[in-house]
């Protein structure tokens, strides 16, 4: 292994050239789209975007805001064969902060926020959307900084009540708001892809669930893989009105497994490959993963952002990885999100430059360019990369975050 350390303006770059390909050994989780966690997650993202979209329309920039601190508490449910109903709400605790004005002009952040939660409700789990209790612990308090020393009032209480978007610091130059990392890595094992798939195929719009309407939305999927040998551990939930009786949910989950082994087959054609299904059932007591909407926060489960996938869509312990919230998050210079997406995207190049594997470390110093991690860390398997081109690539990459905040705010990237 070689390595290089370069200082480019307030950045430290290390490039390590050579470095050991990741085993084939692989732990992944993923939470589908009607996981509490992930619904939390993409509930949160929604406000942020909807909010900046607001204020972008209306002041030509996106005021501060983060919502990333959004939980979800379970309702109450009755299920039956044949039937079901929902008989507490499930609540919507919407923590955050966000401007409400700008200029002296109102900016309706609650009305903003519950538009956005119901119509996502209403697509996500319809049979929720009416049974919602949605409560706003939004603030628009400054972070700590403003001292007082007289008469005049500090720029940082300005921050989310702003006389215009002048009084917006990263008008000017975007800055770290923290001191946190971002990561990625690239590419994907067949595993990993295979994983990815699975669950989209479950717990989205595919051909299964049009056509088997029962299957529920709150799929998990836990995998083991040695590069030969796959087990999978695999949460599938039935809609309870229209699965009729304890047969005909069994015949069901043998459905789903049956289409397990068939893409299976298509995605990891070599391998031995061994799935269980809703392993905590206990069909001759009806215990079973049946449900009225879909989703277990119909019925005392918690979902609570930063707690299901990372950015790339996977729980991946033995892959590196950070803890990092990134949903909700503001887009303009939030690192905790701006930084995992970068640190992908840019791994994901190095690694089609280099056919080999890429990892990407930014770190961030609060207060510091956000253009400028503190610290970069790169990792190349192949040893014929070169670090003049890496170099340049990692430059390329920081002068594109103008451009990832348009992005965010339009739709055109889908976090986790």
């Amino acid at each position: 292994m070689s390595r290089t350390s370069t200082i480019l303006g307030n950045t430290h770059l290390v490039v390590d050239i050579g470095v050991a390909h990741p085993p084939a050994t692989t732990i992944v989780e993923r939470k589908g789209l009607g996981h509490p966690d992930t619904l939390a997650d993409h509930l949160a993202e929604r406000l942020s975007r909807a909010y900046s979209r607001y204020t972008v329309e209306r002041f030509g920039a996106v005021l501060h805001h983060n919502f990333d601190k959004l939980a979800l508490l379970g309702g109450a449910s009755e299920v039956r064969y044949g039937a079901g109903r929902m008989t507490d709400p499930v609540r919507v605790l919407v923590n955050g902060r966000a401007a409400p004005m700008c200029g002296g002009e109102r900016i309706p952040v609650e009305e903003i926020v519950e538009a956005e939660v119901r119509a996502f409700f209403a697509r996500r789990l319809p049979e929720v959307s009416d049974h919602l209790d949605i409560t706003f612990n939004i603030t628009s308090n400054s972070s700590p900084g403003a001292v007082l020393t007289g008469d005049e009032v500090p720029d940082r209480t300005r921050w989310f009540n702003p006389r215009s978007i002048e009084d917006l610091r990263e008008r000017r130059v975007r800055l770290s708001n923290d001191t946190s990392l971002g990561t990625g890595w690239a590419p994907e094992n067949v595993f990993e892809s295979f994983v990815r798939e699975l669950v989209d195929h479950f717990s989205g719009e595919s051909d299964f669930t049009l056509s088997h309407a029962w299957c529920g939305s709150d799929v998990k999927l836990m995998g083991y893989w040695d590069g030969e040998q796959a087990d999978v551990v695999l949460c599938v939930p039935q809609k309870s009105r229209l699965v009729a009786s304890r047969a005909e949910y069994v015949r069901n989950t043998e459905s789903v497994l049956a289409e397990c082994h068939r893409l299976a087959g298509l995605r990891l054609p070599r391998a031995e490959t061994r799935f269980r299904l809703n392993a905590r059932d206990v069909p001759e007591k009806d215990e079973l993963y049946l449900t009225y909407t879909g989703s277990s926060i119909e019925s005392g489960d918690e979902g609570v952002v930063g707690r299901g996938n990372r950015v790339n869509g996977l729980i991946t312990p033995l892959r590196p990885m950070n803890l990092e919230g990134a949903n909700g998050k503001n887009p303009v210079y939030h690192v905790g999100k701006l930084y995992n997406i970068a640190a992908r995207r840019l791994a994901q190049r190095l690694h089609e430059a280099t056919d080999g594997h890429a990892e990407v470390h930014l770190v961030s110093t609060t207060g510091q360019r956000l253009d400028q991690p503190w610290r970069v860390l790169v990792r190349l398997s192949s040893p014929d990369a070169e670090a003049d081109k890496v170099q340049a690539m990692v430059a390329e990459a920081m002068a594109e975050f103008p451009a990832l905040t348009d992005e965010l705010v339009s739709d055109g990237i889908v976090l986790s």
